[in-house]
């Protein structure tokens, strides 16, 4: 073991609570923009959920055309320097979307977020490849907790969106910018001497992820995940549970009357969702990816049909109700497992060399694609069947995905990942 990556090893929780810090001011920041979007159209303003599935559009479309640039240059000049622009220009994208009630402001700030996600995300993910390199053990954690960054971003992120809402309204913008500027702060102090691979190397290096068989085999069971991230995280489903019209469903609009309690919905669920993390990160080593990779499909399948007998239960009595959630809950736990393993697998075909950062913008390329249509899909079918649309939405998307990871050799290690590739 390098010197330098011992260093990136000490300082790796140092990395991973920035980027917890960061997915906690991008949850702030994407309920602040359903709950501003809902006041205005609850205020008589011509926002309906069709434009807010298209900002969420516009925000995935920007990482999408920025992921692959911005993962050439994380391999060229280092992941550090990326981290620290990337939580910068989310500040910016946070700071100007209450400034005004234009939709054109509206369309910049979500394409300026972006650009940062493009920015951020694959020069984490690389920066981990490089320091879990030759762990296995480590590897698997580390990209849990990864996961549960996210889990954050939807827990913390969403109860503080809320309450600073609730607090400071369109003042709460600029509250989430300096949380993002923290971000930058821990992230560039967590990430000193993160490797650089220089130009030359990090071109060849994409030619070498993109043709890797077992990344592109992943591919379309990513882009199914992902869409399922548009569908959920994206401000639609915001909308859609502080809209005034019920449509005879019983998660619609259902905190229309108190809007900030929509933060503690998103900690519970990231509570439980967390929990499952967690267990899953002392298993991801000693089992297949593709075995994971199924059982968390199958278990979302589950879980896709108890919140639709749950959105129709309005007339059952809340025991009942809190029965059907426990029972819900626990495949969630179950269904958690997907994405650190599935970015373990990235992380053990790609490995730590020059490309590692331009496979992780593959990686931000499929993310921002399957939550673009996503959150398409979110407004079509939010728009038409409300609540309900999102989850028959998830529960295709699921199927398309468990498909897709049959054609996945079963190894769980990098070696045996190759070696199922050439078997075929």
């Amino acid at each position: 073991m390098t010197s330098q990556t011992n260093l990136g090893r000490r300082l790796l929780p140092l990395v991973l609570v920035g980027n917890g810090l960061l997915r906690i001011a991008g949850g702030a920041g994407g309920v602040l923009v359903g709950l501003y979007l809902a006041d205005l159209s609850n205020r008589g303003h011509a926002v309906g959920a069709a434009v807010v599935g298209a900002l969420g559009a516009v925000s995935f479309a920007a990482e999408l055309l920025g992921a692959l640039p911005m993962g050439l240059l994380s391999d060229a000049f280092a992941p550090r320097l990326l981290m620290i622009s990337g939580a910068l220009l989310g500040a910016i994208a946070t700071q100007i979307f209450g400034l005004s009630e234009m939709v054109s402001i509206f369309f910049l700030s979500r394409a300026l977020e972006g650009l940062a996600a493009a920015a951020g995300a694959p020069s984490i993910l690389a920066h981990l490849t490089d320091v879990t390199d030759g762990d296995n053990k480590l590897r698997g954690r580390a990209m849990s907790f990864f996961e549960l960054s996210l889990l954050a971003g939807l827990a913390l992120g969403g109860l503080l969106g809320g309450v600073l809402w609730k607090a400071l309204g369109t003042r709460a913008f600029g509250a989430v910018a300096a949380v993002y500027i923290l971000c930058a702060v821990m992230l560039g102090a967590g990430a000193i001497g993160s490797k650089k691979h220089g130009a030359e190397q990090a071109i060849s290096g994409l030619w070498r992820a993109l043709g890797e068989k077992s990344l592109q085999r992943l591919a379309p069971a990513w882009l199914c995940m992902n869409a399922i991230i548009g569908l959920w995280l994206g401000p639609t489903f915001t909308y859609l549970l502080t809209l005034r019209d019920r449509r005879g469903q019983h998660l619609t609009g259902i905190f229309a009357d108190a809007p900030e309690r929509i933060g503690w919905v998103l900690l519970g669920y990231s509570i439980v969702f967390a929990t499952g993390v967690t267990i899953w990160s002392f298993f991801l080593a000693k089992m297949s990816r593709r075995r994971v990779l199924n059982i968390a499909l199958i278990a979302m399948l589950f879980v896709c049909a108890g919140l639709y007998v749950f959105n129709h239960a309005g007339d059952w009595t809340p025991a009942a109700r809190w029965m059907l959630l426990g029972a819900t809950a626990l495949c969630v736990m179950v269904e958690s497992g997907f994405t650190p393993a599935a970015l373990a697998l990235l992380a053990d075909v790609v490995g730590a060399q020059a490309g590692r950062g331009a496979a992780m913008g593959i990686y931000s390329v499929l993310l921002s694609i399957g939550a673009l249509v996503g959150s398409v899909i979110a407004g079509v079918l939010g728009d038409r069947y409300a609540v309900d649309g999102l989850i028959f939405g998830t529960m295709g998307c699921a199927l398309v995905a468990f498909l897709a990871v049959q054609r996945l050799p079963a190894g769980s290690s990098s070696g045996e990942l190759r070696e199922g590739v050439v078997d075929d």
